[in-house]
């Protein structure tokens, strides 16, 4: 079993930045790919970014790109959200994933997931 935790989430006003941070315990965290999805009131989960084992295939979302980067330290099992230019649609709860499979889009692509840690931007 995958254990995932995330955290860095906070309050933000519009056009400020933050740093969401993901780990992953009960399993080698150089063979997991993980993905970054929200949900936003009253919004369906979405895809926001995936990076593969090694960080050589890496997605975002049409909505985050140029705004956020996504990037992992094996050493340290993290992987990293930065969150830049924040804008108010950027409120959800964000939600770290993983998966011994390849980086995907879909929910279903992940078997692992985290509790979430709120992400709030004011405009």
């Amino acid at each position: 079993q995958v254990h995932v935790v995330e955290s860095g989430g906070g309050f933000m006003q519009a056009g400020g930045s933050l740093r969401l941070s993901c780990t992953a315990s009960g399993r080698t965290f150089s063979d997991l790919a993980v993905g970054w999805f929200r949900q936003g009131p009253g919004k369906e989960r979405e895809f926001v970014a995936g990076i593969s084992w090694g960080g050589g295939k890496i997605d975002y979302a049409d909505s985050v790109k140029g705004r956020f980067t996504i990037s992992r330290d094996n050493a340290k099992n993290t992987v990293y959200l930065q969150m830049d230019s924040l804008k108010s649609e950027d409120t959800a709860v964000y939600c770290c994933a993983a998966d011994l499979l390849g980086v995907g889009k879909l929910i279903s692509n992940y078997n692992y997931w985290g509790q979430g840690t709120q992400v709030s931007v004011s405009s």
